[in-house]
């Protein structure tokens, strides 16, 4: 990165990465869909993983896909002024999922939107992680578990398969999402953490 002419743009690219990654989805699905505010649901949090807690697993399955997308199109769109330009755009929409202006700062955990923008920033990475919590899911069946082993491995996987800037990217996103999982850890050294069930749950346990 070079000086301040080549900065602006790219908190620019930062910001709109922001704004687009701050959609809550899961919120707007679930009012849509006649069910209400979904923060007043199970955990509170407004991802995936709290929509498929109601027992609405359409809904579940398509806020997983648009929290992937709004991350991978962030990626994509500001990758036509470079690829440093995709990588903080990316990072700006994970930033937003998880620090939305519109709900308080308080959204969710940010791990599908991560997942599209390492799927969307170099696929490879984006596969590798992902086969990574899928791994773990099946092995463990902890939603949060994979989604903690997924990020802690994901730098390692995007310096081997992508390079040094994703790798830093995968690091610093891994970060914030094991952050946001700090409650969750917490529930599975205490051994009180769900498994993942498909089963309607009022546990707050996301």
């Amino acid at each position: 990165m070079g000086g301040p002419g080549e900065i602006w743009p790219l908190l620019g690219w930062a910001l709109g990465g922001y704004l687009l990654g701050s959609i809550p989805f899961a919120l707007l699905l679930m009012r849509l869909a006649g069910h209400g505010d979904i923060r007043s649901m199970g955990s509170g949090n407004v991802g995936a993983t709290n929509v498929l807690r109601s027992g609405t697993k359409v809904l579940a399955l398509a806020t997983l896909v648009l929290d992937a997308a709004k991350g991978a199109i962030a990626v994509l769109i500001a990758a036509r002024s470079g690829h440093d330009a995709g990588l903080v755009a990316g990072a700006g929409a994970v930033a937003g999922h998880v620090f939305p202006v519109w709900l308080g700062f308080r959204g969710g955990k940010g791990v599908a939107t991560t997942m599209g923008v390492l799927l969307a920033a170099a696929w490879p990475t984006g596969l590798g992680v992902i086969a990574a919590w899928v791994a773990a899911a099946l092995i463990g069946r902890y939603s949060s578990a994979s989604a903690i082993f997924a990020m802690a491995v994901a730098p390692a996987i995007a310096w081997a398969l992508s390079g040094p800037r994703v790798a830093l990217l995968a690091l610093s996103l891994g970060v914030l999402v094991i952050v946001m999982h700090r409650d969750n850890i917490r529930r599975l050294i205490a051994g009180e953490e769900s498994r993942i069930s498909f089963r309607r749950s009022r546990d707050p346990t996301d």
